[in-house]
C-alpha cells in the first residue's frame, strides 16, 4: 500500500484479545482483573528445571493441544501463544475490515525465545559437528521467529515487524503500528507483545535481577490489539488511541525522566492531568517502578483511578505493558465514568526506557 494517509486520522482500537494467566482470552482476563484473582502457583519441577519458588502461567497451555499437531513439533512457546493469540482476535473482529494484504503484524519482545536460542547453540556445541543442528529450530531461534510464523499460519501479507524492547515493548508496538497506519502502509495493524516462561529465561531472570531474586514472580503470555484509522468525521465508539511516547532516562533519575514523558505525552494532545480517568503504572521493581508509582498516585489524587495488573500476573518482561493496556480497556468497558475521558499506561525499563501510551474512550 502507497500513499500518505492523514494525520487528522483517528486510530480506534477495534478488537482485542489476550492469553494470560487468567486464561485464554479477553473474557478471562476482565474476568480475572474484575476479581482480582492472583495467579502465582507452584511449578512442577519434573517439567521446570527452575529455581525455587511459583511463577504465573497461562493455564493448562500446551502448542500441540491449542494448534493441533500439524506444523507445531518444534514450535516454542511463544510463538505458540502469539499464534493462538491473534487467531482468537481475528475470531472477533469484523472480517469486512479486514484484507490481508493490507494487514500488517508488530511484535513486542524482550529477546524472542532464550530457550530456543540456547537450545540451538547447545546443539551445535555438543553435535558430532557444528552445522549438525535440528533445523526445525531455526526458525524459532530467531528474533522475529514469532511475528513471522504469526503472518503465515493467518495469512497476514502486509508489514511484519518484532520490536525488541524488554517491558516497554508492548508500548513501542502501538506506537510502530500507529506510523505504519499514519503514513498509509497499512489498513489494520495487529500490534501486542508477547513472552514465554522458560527454564533458559527463570535462570537468566534470576541472575538480571534487580532486587532479592528470590522475590521475583516470573509471568506469561500475550496480548494483541486490532489498531485502525478511521475518518475523524464519524462517530467514534470504543477506545482510540491519542499518542505515545518513548524516551531515554540515561542519568538515573528515573522521576524526572517519567515526569517529562507523561507531560509531553499529554501537552502533545492538549490535556490535563484532570482528564485521565484511569492510570496503569507497570510495577516494575525498584527506582523505575516507584517513578511510575509516584506519578500515578499524583494522578488518582487528581480524580483518576488505578488500574495495577503486575501483581495479579507476575513479571510479564515483553507482556508487562500489553497486559497494562488491556486491564485499562477491560475496566473502561465495565465503568461508564470512561466514556469522555483519558487513560495512560505507563512503563519503565530497567535499559532506560521510559514510555507512555494515552488513550480516549467514547
Amino acid at each position: 500500500m502507497t500513499g500518505v494517509r492523514t494525520p487528522r486520522a483517528r486510530l480506534d482500537i477495534v478488537g482485542w484479545s489476550a492469553t494470560s494467566p487468567f486464561g485464554t482470552g479477553r473474557r478471562a482476563f476482565a474476568d480475572g482483573l474484575r476479581k482480582g484473582r492472583v495467579t502465582a502457583a507452584p511449578l512442577d519441577h519434573e517439567r521446570w528445571q527452575v529455581p525455587p519458588g511459583p511463577a504465573c502461567l497461562v493455564p493448562d497451555f500446551d502448542v500441540r493441544a491449542v494448534l493441533g499437531k500439524k506444523g507445531t513439533r518444534m514450535m516454542n512457546r511463544v510463538t505458540g501463544l502469539a499464534v493462538s493469540t491473534v487467531g482468537d482476535l481475528l475470531a472477533g473482529l469484523d472480517r469486512t475490515q479486514l484484507t490481508p494484504e493490507d494487514t500488517g503484524m508488530v511484535l513486542g519482545t524482550t529477546g524472542g525465545s532464550v530457550q530456543s536460542t540456547l537450545d540451538f547453540t547447545r546443539g551445535s556445541l555438543t553435535g558430532r559437528r557444528p552445522y549438525l543442528v535440528e533445523s526445525g529450530l531455526i526458525p524459532y531461534g530467531v528474533m522475529n521467529g514469532a511475528a513471522g510464523q504469526v503472518a503465515i499460519w493467518h495469512q497476514l501479507k502486509g508489514p511484519n515487524a518484532t520490536l525488541a524492547a524488554g517491558r516497554s515493548a508492548g508500548v513501542l508496538a502501538l506506537n510502530y503500528a500507529r506510523r505504519l497506519l499514519l503514513t498509509g502502509r497499512a489498513g489494520m495493524v495487529l500490534c501486542g507483545a508477547a513472552e514465554e516462561y522458560s527454564t533458559a529465561r527463570a535462570w537468566l531472570a534470576r541472575h538480571t535481577a534487580e532486587g532479592d531474586p528470590d522475590e521475583l514472580l516470573l509471568g506469561e503470555g500475550c496480548a494483541m490489539f486490532a489498531l485502525a484509522a478511521a475518518d475523524p468525521d464519524t462517530p467514534p465508539t470504543g477506545t482510540s488511541l491519542v499518542g505515545a511516547k518513548a524516551m531515554t532516562c540515561s542519568g538515573g533519575d528515573w522521576q524526572a525522566a517519567v515526569r517529562r514523558c507523561v507531560e509531553r505525552l499529554l501537552s502533545d494532545a492538549d490535556a490535563k492531568p484532570d482528564e485521565v480517568w484511569a492510570v496503569s503504572p507497570s510495577g516494575a521493581a525498584g527506582a523505575p517502578g516507584d517513578a511510575e508509582q509516584e506519578l500515578a498516585e499524583e494522578l488518582v489524587a487528581a480524580g483518576g483511578t488505578a488500574v495495577p495488573v503486575a501483581h495479579l500476573v507476575g513479571e510479564g518482561h515483553a507482556t508487562s505493558a500489553a497486559f497494562q493496556l488491556a486491564a485499562v480497556l477491560s475496566r473502561a468497558e465495565e465503568d461508564d465514568r470512561s466514556a469522555g475521558r483519558l487513560s495512560l499506561v505507563t512503563t519503565t525499563d530497567e535499559g532506560g526506557t521510559v514510555a507512555a501510551l494515552l488513550l480516549r474512550h467514547h
